[in-house]
């Protein structure tokens, strides 16, 4: 049996050099050490030898198999190499990527955001950022907000606990933190480091205590525009008014400006805009953002003189330019990372 063990290895030795394919290993390995393969079938004859034999034969079973199994092993590897090889053919460059990428897209109010601040810099405006965790006095007092104020209360505001300590914004007497209620704050932040004239545009994230649904989110985001000059006129707010509302919807979108109230501006004004291009929301007023002259108050809180300079100011949610621009019907389909739905703005 020692020698049929030998012939047999002998036989797998040779056989391996024949291998050209996957499907031809596979019916080697099987017709040596398959289930009804000649080692399989040989080693079952142990069992009719001697009990002095059947040692010695096992040993030598063992040692045909393992060396079986290790040529099978590195053929194996050079077979998988060579049929990799081929799907691939014989000038594909690795490095290169795959032709089968699958591209994102910026996500809509992203490209809102990126829109308008394009149009503001023809204007010649600036960016201009701020925290989102600030301070009653940035939020409120500064922009000539009054204790008895309705955005005041907890109820509207996202006060941070007490004891909350932050070391980049400093506050104040006992004034609490908040999770800014719009961006306005970083109208007076830009004032108290720069003079006259400016013209800013901070867009960013705002909080609410809002109960989210289809047109209110806690979470969202806006634009604050600000321009201060001597001898700023509501003619200058409504012609930058009217050309971003040009550069978005077409020519013959129209604005108007209704009389309003905000603690911060005065006069202050609601702007409605109409266009024939918003399928069923064409020619209609549409009411769309607040505006108005920058209060004097606004401007002593942060050392300009009112006597010599005067400004204009608005404030336009992201999401709401972007849901009427973009026909969308519900303000939670911004955060709800659907892949079907950001696909459409490719």
């Amino acid at each position: 049996m020692e020698d049929e063990l030998k012939l047999i290895l002998k036989q797998a030795k040779e056989g391996v050099s024949d291998l050209r394919s996957l499907s031809d290993f596979d019916t080697f390995k099987s017709k040596f050490l398959g289930p009804k393969g000649i080692l399989t079938v040989t080693a079952k004859g142990i069992g009719k030898l001697s009990p002095e034999e059947r040692p010695l034969i096992g040993k030598v079973v063992n040692e045909v198999k393992s060396e079986i199994e290790g040529l099978l092993a590195g053929i194996h590897e050079s077979l998988e190499t060579e049929a990799l090889a081929g799907q691939l053919g014989p000038e594909v460059d690795p490095t290169l990527p795959s032709p089968f990428a699958s591209y994102g897209t910026k996500h809509p109010l992203t490209q809102i955001c990126e829109e308008v601040t394009r149009i503001f810099r023809k204007l010649g405006f600036s960016i201009a950022k701020g925290p989102e965790v600030d301070t009653e006095w940035y939020c409120f007092d500064a922009l000539n907000t009054p204790e008895s104020h309705p955005a005041r209360d907890d109820h509207d505001t996202l006060f941070l606990p007490e004891n909350t300590q932050m070391g980049n914004v400093s506050k104040k007497g006992d004034e609490r933190y908040i999770l800014r209620s719009h961006t306005s704050t970083v109208q007076i932040r830009t004032m108290l480091k720069e003079t006259p004239p400016l013209r800013i545009l901070a867009p960013g994230r705002a909080f609410r205590r809002d109960t989210v649904d289809a047109t209110h989110s806690a979470n969202f985001h806006q634009f604050e525009g600000l321009y201060v000059d001597k001898n700023v006129t509501v003619k200058d707010l409504k012609a930058a008014l009217d050309f971003l509302f040009h550069e978005i919807f077409g020519k013959e979108a129209k604005t108007r400006l209704r009389p309003s109230f905000f603690p911060f501006t005065s006069p202050s004004f609601e702007l409605d805009f109409m266009s024939p291009k918003l399928g069923k929301l064409s020619n209609r007023w549409i009411e769309i953002m607040g505006c108005g002259m920058v209060d004097p108050e606004v401007f002593k809180s942060v050392g300009y003189d009112p006597e010599v300079w005067s400004g204009y100011a608005f404030g336009i949610g992201q999401e709401r330019l972007a849901m009427i621009l973009y026909g969308i019907d519900d303000i939670r389909y911004f955060y709800q990372n659907d892949v079907r739905f950001l696909r459409q703005f490719r």
